[in-house]
């Protein structure tokens, strides 16, 4: 089916598929399965029944759904945290990419018949880097350890750059160069730094244009543009546009707080979910529709050798990655402590315990990345239809196999976020906040500016007082809590409940002005997104 030349299909698939992936949100939220499985099995199904499929255009996910993609993920991640967990990130997201690749490529030499090492190291490229999509959104409803998910979105971020700068030089070996371990080498170091700068040079340019930002719009305009211009830029230049992205990302989400209005990232925000919701959703619809085409194209294969294929491919993904975090966490804790020190002397990385090393090892499903770099391979790749019929079965069983039973793992694992200790940690820094703004009214009631009035700031230090009080009970109540849960404070919960009847009531008087032509819609609307503030931060007291 040919999108371009047919636009009305877009239509014709675009809302059923938007329709599908609500409603797979529902169920999802309701059985607490995740959705990209269940998303995957509405593509399978799709598939089987009669007429046309969507096919995956390679160069369109690439170009046009992985930036957005990663470049969200990386404003959502923490620059700070993967510093700190520096060596297990790059130990998961480079060195386990090239091990993984190194021996597919390998197995398919020794026991595919007919199979090259450089076909089978391009394979393994393409299923070496985990989708972190669906173990996320799994280990955030189960309330996975901050560390935990740092190194999932860590490893998500970083290693299909590894995977893509790899399978590039393993195509062009296919393609007649042959493949040298050195030569690769080479050229991965060249494309991971040239990402890097040109993600860097994007990040400060897009800082520079902070004036712009502070206005919603245009922010929410150059916030969409930038995952784009630094692909593209860096793809321009012949490196790692992926590892642009991601880099641009993370420097921009660390500065955001201090080079964006409040305004601007709250619209930001909402605009990147509703992205990363459809996006994902139709994603994962595609890859179950490639079924068909997949398996239809494997006729001219002995069935022993698509087993041996299938068996290498799917066996070095599920064997090798738990085999090192083991072998990993063996090592010496000097060279744990070594190369965080050479990034953050205050930091020392803590070793992983055997529960969280089982939970990580279960977190590797494969998603779009794979499929979109197998189905770039030309028909000149030796074994392509194999290639891509072992791709597709690897992102199948993890997708669903460890993504179905991800969630039952953690929980029989026990591995929770100590939510006493979120809590502690947002309340202490809030109410710090407050003290700083006190001492801020100190300081401009000293300063004795005419223009302000003694009753405005006495006004301002009681909210605030209020405000820092009522951060103080909650530290108390947490203080005196043995459980790894927020205590619920009776006296709280009934504040609580008092400010949401209070905003509610505000809410029905200004439709009751609106329906009595009191009250424009225009006027309406602002009001009720000042109530909606409220509101929210009364949730998050």
């Amino acid at each position: 089916m040919d999108l371009v030349h047919h636009p009305d299909e877009i239509l014709l698939f675009g809302l059923p598929a938007l329709a599908v992936i609500v409603a797979m949100r529902w169920v999802a939220r309701r059985t607490g399965l995740p959705s990209a499985a269940l998303l995957t099995l509405i593509g399978i199904a799709y598939s089987l029944l009669p007429g046309p499929n969507i096919p995956l255009n390679p160069a369109l996910i690439l170009t046009f759904v992985i930036p957005p993609l990663l470049y969200s993920a990386a404003l959502d991640s923490s620059l700070l945290d993967i510093r700190h967990n520096l060596r297990t990130v790059i130990s998961l997201s480079v060195l386990l990419v090239l091990a993984t690749a190194m021996l597919v490529g390998v197995g398919f030499h020794l026991w595919v018949a007919g199979a090259t090492l450089a076909a089978g190291v391009a394979l393994g490229a393409a299923i070496a880097p985990p989708d972190p999509v669906a173990a996320l959104a799994v280990g955030r409803r189960a309330a996975l350890p901050g560390n935990m998910i740092t190194l999932i979105q860590g490893e998500g971020l970083l290693n299909d750059a590894t995977a893509l700068t790899l399978l590039s030089v393993a195509i062009a070996s296919v393609e007649g160069e042959g493949f040298s371990f050195p030569t690769a080498v080479g050229k991965f170091v060249i494309a991971a730094a040239g990402g890097v700068v040109a993600g860097m040079l994007v990040a400060y340019v897009v800082r520079a244009l902070r004036h712009l930002r502070e206005d919603p719009l245009s922010a929410n305009v150059i916030s969409l543009m930038t995952p784009f211009v630094a692909y593209l830029l860096a793809e321009r230049i012949h490196v790692s546009g992926v590892l642009a992205v991601v880099v641009a990302g993370l420097i921009i989400g660390h500065d955001a707080p201090r080079h964006s209005s409040g305004a601007s990232r709250l619209q930001t925000t909402a605009v990147w979910r509703l992205v990363d919701f459809v996006l994902e959703g139709l994603v994962f619809l595609l890859i179950g529709q490639q079924l068909r085409d997949v398996v239809g194209r494997l006729d001219e294969y002995a069935t022993s050798t698509i087993w041996i294929a299938v068996a290498v491919s799917v066996g070095v993904v599920l064997l090798l990655r738990p085999l090192w975090l083991v072998l990993t966490q063996l090592l010496p804790r000097w060279m744990h402590s070594r190369l965080g020190g050479l990034i953050d002397e205050r930091h020392e990385e803590k070793a992983l315990n055997s529960r969280e090393v089982v939970a990580l090892s279960w977190a590797g499903t494969r998603g779009v990345i794979t499929l979109a770099a197998v189905f770039t391979f030309k028909s000149t790749v030796p074994d392509r239809d194999l290639l891509q019929f072992c791709a597709f079965v690897v992102v199948l069983v993890t997708l669903l196999g460890q993504g179905l039973t991800f969630a039952p793992l953690v929980r029989r694992l026990g591995l929770r976020a100590n939510k006493a200790d979120l809590a502690r940690e947002r309340n202490e820094s809030r109410s710090a906040a407050v003290k700083a703004a006190l001492e801020r009214l100190d300081e401009i009631q000293h300063e004795k500016h005419d223009h302000i009035e003694d009753r405005a700031i006495e006004n301002m230090r009681k909210q605030l007082t209020v405000r820092l009080e009522r951060y103080r009970k909650r530290l108390d109540l947490i203080e005196k809590s043995d459980s790894d849960e927020v205590p619920v404070s009776p006296q709280y919960e009934a504040a609580l409940a008092v400010r949401r009847e209070v905003i509610e009531a505000q809410r029905e008087e200004l439709l009751r002005r609106r329906d009595a032509g009191n009250l424009t819609d225009e006027g309406l609307r602002v009001l009720e997104r000042e109530l909606d503030h409220e509101e929210r931060l009364a949730e998050r007291s």
